[in-house]
Order: C-alpha cells, then sequence, then structure tokens
C-alpha cells in the first residue's frame, strides 16, 4: 500500500467555532493533530483546510502540505476527496487515511492501525474500535458504537454503528474512533453517492458506505483518544496536555 494522510478541516463549527485554531498547550489544535500525523511515519501527511487561516497555521511545519478546499463542501470525507484531486490527481496514493482534526491527543500507532483492515482482510474501508470503558460511554449520544465482535481477532468487520449502545445484551461495546482508511475506489464511489437513509436518521455518514454494500473492517485499539467537540472538551484536553 501507497497511504497518505489527509486532514479536513474547517473553521466553521456550531458547538466550538474556531475549533481548529484552539490554542493547547501553546499550539493550536491543527497543528497539534498533523505533528501526530507526521510521527506516524506512514506517508506523505496533507491539510486540507476550508479557511486560509488554518493553511497560515500549518504552513511552518516541515513535511506537511496545506491545500485549500471550497468551504462550503458538505463532510469532511468530501474535503479529503478535493483535496486529492489537487495534490495527487495520478492516483500514486492508492490509500487515503482520513484523520479528523478534532484528536489532537491521537496516537501515531493507531493510524498504523487503521491500515490493519486492508492489510488482513479485502476491505473496503478500515477504522478503530476501542472497548467502552464506562456507562456513561456506553449511553452517551455523542459517542458512536459499533456492533463488532473481535474475539480473539486484532480486525473484526463492522456491522453497523449506532449512538445507541448496540448490540444489546452481556459484553463489551465498541466506541467507534473516528479514523477512516479507504481504498481510493471506495471513497471514489462514496462521494458520489447520496446521503443515505440511515446515515440522515442517526447523523453518521459511515452508513453510507454500509447501506451501499461497502464493507469496513474494524482494527480493536485500547483506547479511544479524547476528541474536541465541546467547550468543556476542549478544558479536557488542556488538562491532558
Amino acid at each position: 500500500m501507497r497511504p497518505i494522510i489527509v486532514i479536513p478541516s474547517r473553521l466553521a463549527s456550531t458547538r466550538l467555532p474556531r475549533k481548529p485554531l484552539a490554542d493547547i498547550g501553546g499550539l493550536p489544535m491543527i497543528v497539534r493533530v498533523a505533528k501526530r500525523a507526521l510521527e506516524a511515519k506512514i506517508g506523505k501527511v496533507v491539510v486540507a483546510a476550508g479557511d486560509q487561516e488554518i493553511l497560515d497555521a500549518v504552513s511552518k511545519l516541515e513535511g506537511v502540505q496545506g491545500v485549500l478546499t471550497d468551504s462550503s463542501l458538505a463532510s469532511g470525507s468530501d474535503r479529503v476527496h478535493a483535496a486529492l484531486q489537487q495534490v495527487d490527481p495520478d492516483g500514486e496514493h492508492d490509500v487515503v487515511i482520513n484523520l479528523q482534526g478534532d484528536l489532537p491527543l491521537i496516537e501515531p500507532a493507531s493510524l498504523t492501525a487503521v491500515l490493519e483492515p486492508l492489510k488482513q482482510g479485502d476491505f473496503d474501508i478500515g477504522t478503530l474500535a476501542a472497548p467502552v470503558q464506562s456507562e456513561w460511554e456506553r449511553n452517551a449520544e455523542q459517542v458512536v458504537k459499533i456492533a463488532c465482535d473481535f474475539g480473539t481477532a486484532s480486525v473484526a468487520r463492522a456491522l453497523y454503528f449506532s449512538r445507541l449502545p448496540i448490540p444489546w445484551g452481556a459484553g463489551l461495546h465498541w466506541h467507534h474512533v473516528g479514523v477512516y482508511a479507504w481504498r481510493r475506489q471506495a471513497l471514489e464511489r462514496f462521494v458520489s453517492l447520496p446521503p443515505s437513509a440511515l446515515e440522515r436518521r442517526e447523523s453518521l455518514e459511515q452508513l453510507r458506505a454500509l447501506e451501499a454494500g461497502m464493507t469496513i473492517g474494524c482494527a480493536r485499539i485500547e483506547h479511544a483518544p479524547q476528541g474536541v467537540d465541546t467547550p468543556q472538551d476542549l478544558e479536557r484536553v488542556r488538562e491532558l496536555v
């Protein structure tokens, strides 16, 4: 595989405006995410920005390429796809890792792990799953859960994603970490599809892929990184840093 990491980022955010530029220990959040991507040493790192200020923030990071994309694009996947048309129009990179710009504490090893489903199986997309650690995490709507069963394996097929605690019954629940490794052809197909019924109902983009018959493999990691979606999340990450 010849992977590339693309980090989609835009300033517009309903719950935390200008989130990518939020200061965390003296660095903008987008810079911290890009530095984690570089530390993974997987391949080229691109920041796909919807705003020039984001590109200005990462301009001095050696090894990171910034690309300005249409600020009105509907999703991170669309932004990643648009950036690829600029930085790799000939398709040299056959796998693209979509790293969310609000994961400043992501472990570089997790970016290696997300490639495992594509290495081990004939999956269209790879993503990450971590065991749910608390009742709050299990029931929180903002924590997406995955119906999958690892058994003794390190990779499992995702059967469904929901904001509800699925599956029912005793046993582990899995917290979805929103990092994706796309086969290039799968991303091309995905962005050509309209939003699906279950995607709109659950407000989860990955359900569009499942409804279209695409396969998603989950790589197991031990802990879900703290993301930043609200002012409270930002304060928590600042404390951890």
